[in-house]
């Protein structure tokens, strides 16, 4: 059997609570991006099949796009790609370029892409905790702040003591 014969590549396009709105990707206009995929021919001319997802699991990574390989990819050696954050215009078209090449297992990933490679396993990355130094440090300004506002709210001795002189004065004239 054929390439031309066999099954395409195919993609599963996330599309739940994360993935697609506005509220998490926001400047994307995720309808025409949807239907943009949902255009990608392959070599042999053949439509791409597109589904959606409600949910991949690796919200953090939305946008979140699955490129199952073609019947000759996998005979090739080939898996799913998984690919995140896939919200910019030139990343939809290495995808485009990448499957009408062949896809997973019969076409290179293209360099644009490789940052975007993930997996359904994938861990959000945790925050970077501030060293302890960084922390004592903070504390220390916070106290020295403290400091100067409660030394700014005392009255100031010396200038008490040139009021009185002033009144002293004032009263010798007299």
């Amino acid at each position: 059997m054929g390439d031309i014969d066999g099954q395409p590549c195919r993609l599963t396009v996330c599309r739940g609570c994360c993935c697609g709105t506005k509220k998490k990707v926001p400047g994307v206009d995720h309808k025409a991006q949807l239907a943009r995929l949902s255009a990608i021919d392959d070599h042999a001319g053949r439509t791409v099949p597109v589904r959606t997802s409600k949910c991949l699991g690796i919200c953090f990574q939305a946008n979140v796009v699955v490129v199952q390989p073609s019947r000759a990819g996998r005979t090739a050696g080939a898996g799913p790609v998984w690919l995140g954050e896939m919200t910019e215009d030139r990343l939809l078209d290495a995808l485009d370029d990448w499957i009408f090449a062949g896809g997973p297992g019969l076409a290179p990933l293209p360099e644009v892409l490789a940052d975007h490679v993930t997996s359904k396993n994938a861990k959000k990355p945790k925050k970077r905790k501030k060293p302890k130094k960084a922390k004592a440090a903070k504390k220390e300004r916070k106290k020295a702040k403290e400091r100067k506002a409660e030394k700014a709210s005392r009255p100031s001795k010396k200038k008490d003591g040139d009021k009185r002189k002033k009144r002293e004065k004032k009263k010798r004239k007299k």
